[in-house]
């Protein structure tokens, strides 16, 4: 079916040919009877040419004419090779301005709703991060002034040293998330960056303050309540010893229930109040960390924790130390170990390693022969108190924050969490550290 159309563009044009080759032929044939009968036959052949060629120049401005875009023939007269000719042209003439309008209309209708956006949207050019266009939410958000702001550098417009770093970064898919309005110190936004052209980025600009505001409220609020309720366990784990179950047998299990349940409780206010702590920090106090004593530490901690029932293996291949808060990430470590433990049957085995990886980094992990966790647990495996099992967990006597807290670490460390595991064989937690935060063992 696609190639009937050629077929019929080819038939047309050998027909074309052929009607004009013998209207040169009639005319020319006309021309020799009437030189002939006249006897001026080089006059009259004289005149049958410059007849062609006369047409011919004709038809040639008609043709240019269609090459105008300010005119357009509506009809096609005659027949032949000039005709067919200016046929082509026409009908390729009206495909343009059709695909033109469309293009046209297309275009009209992006731009209108990239300026209705409620996000700011600024295109900027790749090299220099000079601004190339903008709608009137990031006018708005920025303190942009149409045309004036054009061409100007995004780094100047926000006046933010992390923004310029932001963009110099090799992998900017995560997005900026608190940077101050130029126009309010007040007003924060966040900034995401999509390379939709090798020659320009598309920047999405969106007030989050109000998030921000409501973000802080909550970690205020649970640092506040637990704060607030350690007294109140101070108090009942106080008034839970002097109660002896030897004077009174039949309050033992009570007893020992309540003891458990407040010792719970307190684990789980601390891990709040850790949390909130991270949360809060936007840094940390970098020192080197000797990875010898934390592995050994690590090992012992897991030892008591088994208390005989698993077997523990400490591995250190990495001939490396890092660079971090060490009491952060012993508390991230600890939390892996501790969980491993909790989680393997007895009989099982916990491998702790430290190893380098081929970029130059580091990687610790803390693996298990378990239970393991189905697949589609793992993405949610770090939200705060997300339970694969609840059942499982609350016999293990587990808070629901220890990846939350092993998570927290690692960002304030530029590093990342990545868990490994299959139902029935077991799991495997890597703490992943980038090769700037690697430091040489003896340093």
């Amino acid at each position: 079916m696609s190639a009937n159309p050629e077929l019929r563009r080819s038939i047309l044009l050998r027909l074309a040919w052929r009607q004009s080759l013998l209207r040169l032929v009639v005319l020319y044939s006309l021309a020799v009877l009437i030189g002939w009968y006249s006897g001026q036959m080089a006059w009259v052949l004289l005149a049958a040419t410059a007849l062609v060629a006369a047409r011919g120049y004709w038809r040639l401005f008609r043709i240019l004419r269609f090459l105008d875009w300010r005119k357009q023939l509506q009809t096609v007269h005659g027949q032949g090779l000039w005709a067919a000719l200016e046929t082509l042209i026409y009908r390729r003439q009206t495909e343009t301005r059709a695909r033109a309008r469309r293009l046209v209309g297309l275009l009209r209708a992006y731009r209108q709703a990239a300026t209705a956006m409620p996000e700011g949207a600024l295109i900027v050019d790749r090299r220099d991060h000079h601004l190339i266009w903008f709608n009137k939410s990031a006018r708005r958000l920025l303190g942009l002034v149409y045309p004036h702001s054009l061409g100007a550098s995004l780094t100047d417009v926000l006046g933010d040293e992390a923004v310029a770093h932001w963009l110099r970064a090799e992998d900017t898919e995560e997005p900026l998330t608190d940077v101050a309005s130029p126009i309010d110190p007040q007003l924060r936004l966040s900034l995401r960056l999509l390379r939709y052209s090798a020659d320009q980025w598309l920047i999405v600009v969106r007030d989050v303050s109000h998030v921000l505001r409501l973000e802080q409220v909550r970690r205020d609020f649970v640092a506040n309540v637990s704060h607030e309720l350690r007294t109140p366990l101070t108090v009942i784990h106080g008034y839970l010893d002097m109660m002896e179950p030897d004077d009174n047998p039949e309050w033992a299990p009570m007893v020992g229930e309540m003891r458990r349940q407040s010792q719970r409780m307190t684990e789980l206010l601390e891990d709040l109040l850790t949390l909130s702590r991270l949360e809060a920090g936007e840094h940390l106090n970098d020192e080197p960390v000797a990875m010898a004593s934390v592995l050994v530490t690590l090992g012992r901690e897991a030892e008591a924790l088994s208390q005989g029932r698993h077997r523990i293996v400490v591995e250190d291949d990495a001939g490396c130390d890092l660079i971090g808060s060490s009491k952060e990430l012993h508390s991230a470590f600890s939390n892996l170990v501790s969980n491993a433990i909790r989680y393997t049957p007895t009989g099982g085995q916990v491998n702790i390693r430290f190893v380098t990886t081929d970029d130059g980094g580091a990687s610790l992990s803390v693996c298990d022969t378990g239970l393991g966790i189905p697949a589609h647990h793992i993405p949610r495996l770090t939200e705060r108190f997300y339970r694969v099992s609840t059942s499982r967990s609350r016999e293990s006597g587990g808070t629901g924050l220890g990846l939350s807290i092993v998570k927290h670490v690692l960002g304030l460390h530029q590093a990342r969490l990545e868990i490994e595991s299959e139902v029935g064989t077991g799991s495997c937690f890597a703490c992943v550290f980038g090769k700037e935060r690697v430091l040489p063992r003896g340093w």
